[in-house]
């Protein structure tokens, strides 16, 4: 394909793409095809090349029936994933130009886009200075919690575990509530399920700093070595928040590696008045925002904060021969495959950029601050009805509610729902009760998708 063909091809594929999110609210939220159906459809490899019209045709007849369409203003399911058109044409930049950025040199600017870029949102986010000059893109949150780990278990160690690795006594710390991703970043690190403490929660669902200061001190004195605790903003389940600032306490008082996961709600804290659930952050070692699920931005951009990169580069860098240059030598540039597990990097940061350019600040302001006002407005509906209730209080845009009548009338309104392919929620528990997630997110969502979803949710009432 030349230039010229692309040009033509990628006219057609971007009116796919137009086409497709013009019309998308047509579509049934939730796929309802079978396992094996959308195999079953697929031809083989061709052995000559073939146009673009085929694979466009397929696209339409067999991807778009077998797509659960994360773009559609009825998806309520999991946590949002914004992929704003902005951002899209930011992934077809990164694309085009090609470039692999795993060192300062082999791709300036992408190196340096990205820096400029996390250093501007530790002032925009609200975040503490020691931040800045931290900042790094993972794909996803998974990612950033698995760096922090090896990073605390090597700043716990004075700077051994790098050669001698893990010894056995290590301890992590999570809550129930805490994303499973810690718990796999504990195995990956080779410390396995043994190391991992979960701390008790509260009423609320977040993690008790009371609690986990007695585990830390009877770990102490077992002979143990707490490594890292994580705390969360926005828990995946209902949104708690935990305590970040007691939790920061013990943590300084052990010299604990805190990692805060906000993977969700982090965006949030680009609006003043949401900050307060960010209390504590200011004493974070390390911090996680995705920009991909609230920040209309394509997955996958995870920005990731440390307040010691230092220990980071020093935990993760390897330079073999072939990757050895001027500029790495001066020490006078950053070379990100230092600051995360694979080697090779996209020029992420640049469909961020596009975001940030297209909607500005504000912008993004406006886009969270609409759907906590929807929730909001989900919520009264709630509190006035005779017949569901929240579980827990609302965190931001998520709400959890249930049906008063027990866990069959709850499952079976979210069954409605689902089979419906007007709408899509997802369930978690509470403290063994059945309950709704209610996660508003979609960029396309307004209020009249809220009010069919809540119509949809009592029809039998």
């Amino acid at each position: 394909m030349d230039p010229d063909e692309f040009r033509r091809v990628g006219h057609e594929v971007v009116d796919w793409i137009a086409d497709y999110r013009s019309r998308v609210e047509g579509f049934p939220v939730r796929s309802p095809v079978e396992p094996g159906w959308v195999r079953g459809q697929l031809a083989g490899l061709p052995e000559r090349g073939e146009g673009f019209d085929g694979l466009l045709a397929d696209l339409d007849r067999v991807v778009l029936p077998g797509t659960t369409h994360w773009q559609h203003p009825g998806f309520f399911a999991y946590f949002p994933s914004n992929a704003s058109l902005p951002s899209v044409l930011g992934d077809l930049l990164s694309s085009g130009l090609g470039v692999q950025g795993m060192l300062w040199s082999t791709s300036p600017a992408a190196t340096e886009v990205e820096q400029h870029l996390m250093d501007e949102l530790v002032g925009a986010l609200g975040l503490p200075p020691s931040f800045v000059g931290g900042g790094v893109i993972q794909d996803t949150a998974s990612s950033a919690a698995l760096v922090a780990v090896l990073a605390a278990l090597h700043r716990s160690s004075g700077g051994t575990w790098r050669r001698s690795g893990v010894d056995g006594t290590e301890t992590v710390y999570v809550s129930s509530q805490t994303h499973s991703s810690l718990e796999r970043a504990a195995r990956l690190a080779g410390l396995g399920e043994q190391a991992v403490r979960a701390v008790e929660v509260d009423s609320r669902l977040a993690m008790r700093a009371d609690d986990l200061a007695a585990r830390v001190r009877s770990d102490v004195a077992a002979g143990r070595r707490p490594v890292l605790v994580c705390a969360t903003v926005g828990t995946t389940g209902t949104g708690a928040v935990d305590p970040v600032r007691e939790i920061a306490a013990v943590c300084a008082e052990h010299g604990i590696w805190l990692h805060v996961d906000a993977a969700w709600a982090g965006p949030a804290a680009l609006c003043p008045e949401f900050r307060d659930l960010f209390d504590g952050v200011d004493r974070a070692d390390s911090f996680t925002a995705n920009a991909h699920k609230w920040m209309l931005t394509a997955f996958d951009v995870s920005l990731f904060w440390t307040a010691h990169p230092d220990v980071l580069v020093d935990a993760l860098t390897i330079l073999p021969e072939y990757l050895r240059n001027t500029a790495t030598e001066s020490g006078a540039v950053v070379d990100y495959r230092d600051w995360q597990i694979p080697l090779g990097r996209r020029f992420r940061a640049l469909k961020l950029w596009s975001v940030l350019r297209w909607y500005g600040l504000e912008g993004i302001r406006e886009h969270l601050r609409g759907h906590v006002e929807l929730a909001a407005l989900l919520e009264s509906w709630v509190d006035a009805s005779d017949d569901w209730e929240l579980v827990v209080p609302r965190s931001l845009s998520l709400l959890t509610i249930a049906h008063r009548s027990g866990d069959d009338a709850t499952r079976a309104a979210m069954d409605r729902v689902n089979a419906s392919g007007d709408a899509f929620v997802t369930h978690t528990t509470v403290d063994g009760r059945f309950a709704i997630r209610v996660a508003i997110g979609a960029e396309a969502t307004r209020e009249h998708h809220v009010r069919a979803l809540w119509d949809a949710l009592r029809l039998r009432d």
